[in-house]
């Protein structure tokens, strides 16, 4: 077989003969049993680290806006609502990048995406840091949104395609992680810039380093090997033994011909046929459910603590507290899943971050116990809906696999933008805390069901 081949084959020398793989089939089957059944090389490695590195700095694009919002409500005079609708703008941006945008890198390729992104969010960050209005600030906040909305899946989608099978759940859980992470020193740095300095230098100070990614992209991060191998670009087979030769393994003489129907399935159509329609309508529900909470929880959660009689710096460290939680959620539930199943944890997750919510929202607590709750809030809930995106990982084969997170991510994002609106409005309409978070306890519950009923025949 010629799996077979390439896992007994020695590293390539200098002058060594090239793989003669066969029949298209035979050649994507050796290039995936590279990746799936060996221990993962140093690039694979590489490449996940690379995209954690980009998670984080979504993280810190992203989440700046909530550490900025008291800031900002002081400085120019904005009510709670108004401030919900700055919130919701980078998530307008990001529905459509992901609607729209993300389902172009099962076309262009993971890489190409990604760096389109990186400059989107870099240019989108710097504006951000010189708007004068809020209005202005809301547009600023829609473009980085796209760039946002892009990246993710292709950062999801790359990940999955260089991690070994065993490590999937785990390294694609792991970059998710990232964010938190990102969300996490935003947070320090904003505690110790933010009250003297204000919040223009922080935003200005963000699109500098999501810059620097640039050429660390370009240089280092390779394309996936299957997305070369089925799609074919012009350049493929270079760019495809140049990652071999980076990963040890032997390379190709050439690429087998494509079969008639190599192309027919990249469309959004594709995610519904057959089985796959039930799972991913089932995907798409949880997604926005977990959306809806999540981002209530991560746009209000400094803002309540500082309205709650936190001083600035304290409620600052609240938001961070819930991304340090997030996480080790993150990286607990790609451990555990291995064990007692991916779907299940991600019900148990929700139904924990239920209770938590509630309790936040009910008992009065002092400064140690509002930011041990937001701890164990982003454990609980953004560590089981971070299991969304291996579920959707191993959901959709290669040739749909961008477009299906992309997808799933925007469906969602209705969700991201209506959380914050909501809970804008209901925290200005009186209703009190504890209604409040109640209400957003329900979807919790509802989204760990729909986890629940996804099936996919390679779920570990």
């Amino acid at each position: 077989m010629a799996t077979d081949v390439l896992a007994s084959s020695p590293p390539p020398a200098a002058n060594s003969g090239s793989i003669h793989p066969g029949t298209y089939d035979e050649c994507i089957g050796m290039l995936r049993d590279l990746v799936d059944n060996k221990l993962m090389s140093g690039l694979q490695i590489l490449v996940v680290m690379i995209c954690f590195t980009l998670n984080m700095l979504d993280g810190m694009d992203v989440v700046l806006m909530s550490y900025a919002a008291p800031v900002l409500a002081d400085d120019w005079a904005i009510p709670a609502a108004a401030l919900g609708a700055v919130f919701s703008a980078a998530l307008v941006g990001m529905t459509f990048g992901c609607l729209a945008i993300a389902p172009y890198a099962d076309v262009i390729g993971r890489r190409r995406m990604i760096m389109a992104a990186l400059f989107v969010i870099t240019t989108g960050m710097l504006i951000s840091g010189i708007c004068q209005t809020i209005w202005q600030l809301a547009a600023a906040r829609v473009y980085t949104g796209l760039g946002v909305g892009a990246i993710l899946a292709s950062m999801a989608a790359m990940t999955a395609e260089f991690s070994s099978e065993k490590k999937r759940n785990l390294c694609v859980a792991f970059l998710q992680a990232g964010y938190p992470i990102g969300a996490v020193m935003t947070g320090f740095v904003s505690a110790w810039i933010m009250p003297d300095y204000g919040w223009r230098p922080m935003f200005i100070g963000a699109g500098i380093i999501t810059g620097l990614m640039l050429p660390v992209v370009y240089f280092l991060l390779p394309e996936s090997l299957e997305f070369l191998a089925k799609k074919q670009p012009r350049g493929a087979i270079k760019d495809l033994n140049r990652t071999l030769t980076r990963m040890g393994a032997p390379t190709l003489a050439a690429l087998p011909e494509q079969p008639h129907d190599a192309h027919h399935k990249t469309s959004v159509k594709a995610l519904f046929e057959g089985p796959r329609r039930f799972s991913t309508i089932m995907l798409w529900s949880g997604v926005f459910l977990g959306f809806f909470t999540l981002y209530f929880v991560i746009s209000w959660i400094p803002k309540i603590a500082v309205d709650a009689g936190l001083p600035l710096d304290k409620g600052i460290y609240a938001g961070t507290a819930y991304n340090l939680g997030s996480f080790v959620g993150s990286i607990f539930l790609g451990w555990i899943s291995a064990r007692y199943g991916l779907q299940r944890m991600i019900f148990l997750f929700f139904t924990l971050a239920a209770v938590m919510l509630m309790v936040f929202g009910s008992v009065q607590m002092g400064v140690f116990f509002i930011l041990l709750s937001a701890f164990i809030i982003g454990i609980t809930l953004n560590g089981g809906f971070n299991g969304f995106w291996p579920t959707a990982a191993r959901l959709y084969p290669t040739e749909i696999r961008a477009t299906g997170v992309g997808w799933a991510v925007g469906a969602g994002r209705a969700g991201a933008v209506l959380g914050p609106l909501v809970g804008g409005y209901l925290l200005q309409s009186g209703v009190g805390l504890a209604v409040t978070f109640a209400v957003f306890a329900v979807p919790l519950v509802l989204a760990g069901i729909a986890a629940l009923n996804i099936r996919s025949r390679d779920f570990a």
